[in-house]
């Protein structure tokens, strides 16, 4: 209670912006031991080269299959469905260690990290056992059917349409930022079955589990900067979803979509998407010779601390979701700062080593550098913009 000129005012409690935190328990140190065996042996046979932004631009379908014959894919799904039970916490440890190395994990990444829950908590009985297993093997890939021309983060204000016809749904529209697939078996759609009520935006949203092979799907490639293709424009055209293929509930859809983005945004691919880039960093510094002045030691030391501080809330929402829960506001703060955290990993490179970025080189700082400056303009707008997750955040503590 605060007292004001006599009177008193009940100040109200603000709710907590990260759950609990979460240890990880001592026995998970023989499964990371494990994974960076093995990532030792990939790299010894030089099956692949560490990259910045792996989730996004490392495609490499054989490499997603060898973690699914060693049981690291679809971890957290039932051994039913063809998964392996564990616990969310110890696909956190497998995560971060690919991550941090560096490996070519975008062709599984989406359909393992958010895809699989959602199936096991909205899809029917016949959609988990038709894609789970192959999910677990990593032989299905996924994209994700949100994002649409015109709509930047506001999903609400979707234009895809689904109209009912005989034995299911006739889907006409477009999405965009649709990373991998060209590559990918599927995707979830966010689509409108009903018109848009401007005093209750949110409503008659519903979701699809749309086949990219099916007619009248036209997926067209946006080329980066560098030229690569990851992002393709997904365009629909009559395309028939039968009714088997309805994700959910019809007007469920926002809320299985905001719940599935508590997975999206809270991961450590937030935070480490440029870790290959530090390390190689710190490594450059430390083999310059004269030794390294204090202000760059300074600013070394200000990332790591900031990178354990980001991992540890991350752990925080992790462990949250293992227990059920869906920490959408905790998730929006993970990925606000830790994109920003990426960004400044980026600018610390460039002025701590006189080496300029060099997309052509092979390996090393130049080419680590090169990779992390042209994406990083993407770092804080996928998965919803800062600016809309800063929103999020002051909506859910009460002060919007």
């Amino acid at each position: 209670m605060a007292s004001v000129a006599g009177t008193s005012t009940t100040i109200p409690k603000l709710p907590a912006l990260v759950p609990e935190p979460v240890e990880l328990p001592a026995e998970l140190a023989g499964l990371r031991a494990e994974v960076r065996s093995f990532l030792d042996d990939e790299r010894a046979a030089d099956r692949w080269t560490p990259r910045a932004d792996v989730w996004l631009s490392g495609w490499d379908e054989g490499f997603s299959r060898r973690l699914g014959e060693r049981g690291w894919l679809g971890m957290t799904i039932p051994t039913a469905y063809g998964g392996h039970g564990r616990t969310a916490l110890e696909r956190y440890v497998v995560t971060e260690e690919l991550l941090a190395a560096g490996a070519p994990v975008a062709a599984h990444w989406i359909a393992d990290r958010q895809i699989g829950p959602s199936l096991l908590r909205h899809g029917t009985e016949e959609q988990r056992r038709a894609f789970l297993p192959g999910i677990a093997r990593g032989e299905v890939f996924f994209g994700i059917g949100m994002s649409e021309p015109d709509s930047g983060s506001d999903l609400a204000s979707v234009r895809t349409r689904a109209t009912r016809v005989d034995g299911g749904w006739q889907l006409n529209g477009t999405k965009v930022w649709t990373s991998g697939a060209h590559h990918a078996h599927a995707f979830f759609a966010l689509v409108r079955t009903e018109p848009r009520d401007e005093a209750h935006r949110h409503a008659g949203l519903s979701q699809f589990l749309v086949e990219l092979d099916s007619p009248g799907v036209e997926i067209r490639p946006i080329p980066l900067l560098t030229g690569a293709h990851h992002f393709n424009e997904v365009r629909f055209e009559n395309v028939f979803i039968p009714d088997a293929r309805v994700f959910g509930e019809i007007g469920n859809g926002w809320a299985q979509v905001t719940g599935e983005l508590a997975f999206e945004r809270s991961g450590p691919e937030r935070f480490l998407s440029t870790y290959p880039l530090l390390s190689s960093l710190v490594g450059e510094l430390t083999a310059a010779s004269g030794g390294v002045d204090a202000g760059t030691r300074r600013r070394i030391g200000s990332l790591v601390s900031r990178l354990w501080t980001l991992r540890a809330m991350s752990l925080a929402v992790a462990g949250a979701l293992e227990s059920g829960e869906a920490p959408e506001l905790a998730a929006a703060l993970v990925k606000d700062l830790g994109t920003r955290f990426e960004n400044e990993i980026v600018d610390a490179a460039r002025l701590l080593v006189d080496v300029p970025p060099d997309p052509g080189a092979g390996s090393g700082f130049a080419r680590l550098l090169a990779d992390a400056v042209l994406h990083a303009p993407g770092f804080t707008l996928r998965g919803g913009t800062n600016e809309v997750l800063r929103g999020i955040v002051a909506r859910g503590m009460g002060l919007r």
